[in-house]
């Protein structure tokens, strides 16, 4: 199993949402940003490590959502939400093909990657 945190952005009271590289595993999925926790590093370490390396931003992370663990067939993720407040950085992406700030409302539209489908619900129904 691969623990991965991911963040559920917000920004200018939307949530930046990230599409997955044509050249990535699941490739042009939409996706909650983040990446694999590394060893002796907590989902909270990894969370703002990833979010540098990828996206060129700072965030403070508000609160934890349920975790999903989701089997692809030839790997299982423990996918592991965390609600983060956009600080500081311009948008840079290293790996990702784009991204989208979106309403609430407007989430459910994207192609999801098949993990991230419980948290976006949990997020939809939820009063962030």
């Amino acid at each position: 199993m691969i623990n991965v945190a991911c963040a559920i952005i917000l920004k200018d009271n939307k949530f930046l949402v990230t599409q997955r590289s044509e050249y990535m595993n699941l490739p042009l999925k939409w996706e909650f940003p983040g990446g694999k926790i590394e060893k002796e590093e907590t989902a909270e370490v990894c969370l703002m490590r990833e979010l540098k390396e990828e996206l060129n931003i700072e965030v403070a992370i508000i609160k934890k959502l349920n975790n999903n663990i989701h089997d692809y067939g030839n790997v299982v993720i423990n996918l592991i939400p965390f609600v983060v407040e956009y600080i500081l950085g311009e948008i840079v992406l290293s790996e990702h093909a784009s991204y989208q700030l979106l309403e609430k409302d407007q989430l459910h539209y994207l192609d999801w990657a098949e993990a991230d489908l419980p948290i976006l619900k949990e997020l939809i129904n939820s009063n962030i």
